[in-house]
């Protein structure tokens, strides 16, 4: 288990997005993020304290989390020295970056000389099978989107919420190094061999109880060239009843691929949905998640009762106004 309380480092991450790992934390479990250390030229900010390593570890630190998820999951070189001094000050260091801490070879050795441990939630802990399509007992529902990025764990989480608030049965499945150091557990599904990534997400969500909901964490975007064959495996494996299309409405492109415009609320639902009835033919989408945190309010309202026009579907923002809107449409089905 990882100790908490953390340090989030952020290191220099050029924007409040690529600190989604650290931001997550601390929207979600705020009890766990003490403070931040940020280097030189960070541009994001989780609004909790800037601690050095001795003032984390007064507070009473235990872990340093990369909470950085920046593309290609890489350890800068410039972290080094940070990480380092963390394990000589006697925190262990959390990471679900690509590029695992033991793999490297200063790392692993001041941590075996420390006696810290190195934490890589992106390893997959099991053996998963091979996806079979069998139908499982208990309902499920899929957070796709249109980019990478655009609020789909927030969406899972919301809903997880306000259903647990009603009564319902609900749990949110984690499927990324967020969403498992969040909970505690999941599945880190895009460090899954692919053969095995639909099966891994059949592991996630078992048969349950006739009315209980998986709440399926997203990935990626069927439309985003680097990441679409992840979204495909949740789609299959997840064998969703419903499915949520989360968007950011102000996007010039898609993230990390400038050639690339993001498609309409509307492709995405109909792409969703004819894949996921390859798996289940009773799948429908039921809503619309806007990720509308760079919009005024006045704004943001108009956008979504003009989503909800266009598209016939209720749109929200679940973490900013409620998830009631896909909640009761959940409750509808």
């Amino acid at each position: 288990m990882i100790e908490t309380p953390y340090l989030l480092f952020l290191g220099d991450a050029p924007d409040q997005l690529a600190a989604k790992v650290a931001q997550g934390i601390k929207d979600w479990r705020p009890e766990y993020a003490v403070g931040q250390l940020r280097l030189e030229g960070c541009r994001a900010d989780m609004g909790v304290p800037d601690m050095t390593l001795a003032e984390a570890k007064a507070a009473g630190v235990k872990t340093l989390v990369i909470g950085v998820a920046n593309r290609g999951g890489i350890i800068s070189q410039t972290w080094k020295k940070v990480l380092v001094e963390a394990l000589e000050e006697g925190f262990d260091l959390a990471s679900g970056l690509h590029n695992l801490l033991r793999d490297e070879a200063d790392l692993a050795a001041v941590a075996q000389a420390t006696g810290r441990t190195l934490h890589d939630v992106r390893i997959p802990a099991v053996k998963y099978p091979i996806a079979n399509g069998v139908k499982r007992t208990g309902k499920r529902m899929l957070a796709v989107g249109t980019d990478c990025s655009v609020g789909k764990m927030y969406t899972a989480l919301c809903m997880e919420k306000e259903m647990r608030e009603r009564g319902m049965k609900a749990t949110f499945r984690a499927t990324g190094q967020t969403g498992i150091l969040i909970t505690g557990g999941g599945v880190p599904l895009d460090a899954v061999i692919a053969d095995f990534m639909a099966g891994s997400i059949e592991y996630l969500t078992p048969d349950n109880d006739a009315d209980h909901w998986d709440l399926i964490e997203g990935q990626g975007s069927l439309f985003h060239v680097s990441y679409s064959g992840v979204t495909l495996a949740l789609v299959h494996g997840g064998q969703p009843d419903a499915l949520v299309i989360c968007h950011e409405p102000t996007r010039p492109h898609m993230r990390g691929l400038p050639g690339y415009q993001l498609p309409s609320i509307e492709t995405v639902r109909d792409t969703a949905l004819a894949l996921a009835r390859v798996a289940n033919p009773a799948c429908v989408a039921v809503g619309v998640s806007v990720n509308t945190q760079h919009m005024a309010d006045a704004e943001a309202r108009a956008y979504l009762a003009e989503v909800e026009a266009r598209v016939g579907l209720p749109a929200t923002d679940p973490f900013r106004y409620g998830a009631d809107k896909l909640v009761d449409a959940l409750e509808n089905l």
